[in-house]
């Protein structure tokens, strides 16, 4: 069985990160899975989902590296104009540091319960804010 719904959110920075784990519990619990696996999936290329400890100070230091690896004062190729979107693109960092992330995570569903460490968050990363954006959770199994 597959049982997949999309999260809508809508961010409100250039970079941000969000923790969706109650969100993907919730899900996980609506689906009826007892045994099986979710996955967690973007549907943008300037965003990211990644697997941290849910700390402020943590976000911190992890939006600090993504920048030291991808600083927005470089000079990029992708900063340029695109003739088939009709303007210039100016998020080179946001595909970086999305590709640095990662695009989605897996999680084993044991007893119809999300199996994660004690300190296992999911996060919904966002690198080219403010937009409205799709992700994935796709639960198989059963």
């Amino acid at each position: 069985m597959m049982f997949v719904r999309t999260l809508v959110l809508c961010t409100k920075s250039y970079n941000e990160m969000t923790v969706l784990t109650p969100r993907v519990e919730e899900i996980v619990l609506e689906s009826g899975v007892q045994e099986g696996m979710v996955t967690v999936l973007t549907r943008h290329t300037t965003t990211g989902v990644t697997v941290n400890e849910a700390l402020e100070c943590l976000e911190s230091d992890i939006q600090t590296a993504l920048a030291l690896f991808a600083p927005e004062e470089r000079s990029y190729c992708h900063a340029r104009m695109l003739r088939d979107y009709g303007s210039t693109a100016g998020n080179p960092t946001g595909h970086l540091k999305a590709m640095l992330t990662g695009n989605h995570c897996h999680f084993l569903i044991h007893g119809g319960v999300l199996e994660r460490g004690g300190a296992q968050d999911v996060y919904f990363c966002e690198f080219d804010g403010p937009a409205r954006r799709e992700i994935l959770v796709i639960v198989e199994g059963g």
